[in-house]
């Protein structure tokens, strides 16, 4: 495995969705929903168009919080959540089995509640040996300070921070690396705020005469 302190490659990861749904999302007060949904669902495509695999787990799906959200959903064709009951999905032993069977062990982390469903695996995974990062800005907490103290946390035990830009970025790497170039570039116009208006303006715009 390589170096904590080295660039992530797309062979080596797996994306843990953690209770993406409508019901939690109604307690989130860290971040403007909308916008983590945006970078939800920014992260789901980049996961795609790498060909990470992903595993999506859901909670209280039908008593509470609902499915996972239908834009999220849509970003990932013929992936299943698993549903369970236990608040730390490494206690499951259908999703830790199905992490298991990636072979990754560098897992990027997305989910709700910052405090418990996201902090609680990461912290389970860090102490197995598994190089963590978090994706902050897809990540929902309760109430800023809340979020922040668990990141910090996180932080403190192993994990490593990031961002969804980051992370598409940090994959990509090259321009032109053609397989995934118009994937990537086409998250980035959708999902990337002023980065995004500016590709797409250098796209259209700014053609060499």
């Amino acid at each position: 495995m390589n170096s904590p302190k080295s660039l992530i490659q797309p062979e080596e990861c797996a994306l843990l969705l953690i209770d993406q749904q409508a019901g939690l999302a109604f307690g989130v007060a860290s971040i403007d929903r909308q916008l983590l949904l945006n970078n939800v669902i920014a992260l789901a495509k980049t996961a795609m168009v790498f060909k990470v695999p992903v595993i999506v787990s859901t909670s209280a799906s039908k008593v509470y919080s609902g499915p996972l959200m239908p834009a999220i959903q849509a970003a990932l064709p013929g992936i299943q959540s698993i549903e369970r009951r236990n608040m730390n999905i490494w206690e499951d032993e259908t999703v830790r089995s199905t992490v298991l069977k990636t072979q990754r062990r560098r897992l990027l982390v997305s989910g709700m509640l910052t405090e418990d469903c996201v902090s609680f695996p990461v912290l389970s995974a860090l102490a197995e040996g598994y190089e963590v990062l978090v994706v902050g800005d897809a990540c929902g907490g309760l109430t800023a300070a809340s979020h922040d103290l668990a990141l910090r946390r996180m932080e403190a035990a192993g994990a490593r921070m990031t961002s969804w830009i980051q992370v598409l970025l940090e994959l990509q790497r090259d321009w032109t690396r053609h397989e995934t170039y118009d994937g990537a570039r086409a998250i980035v116009e959708s999902h990337g705020g002023g980065y995004g208006i500016g590709l797409a303006y250098a796209r259209d715009m700014l053609r060499p005469s």
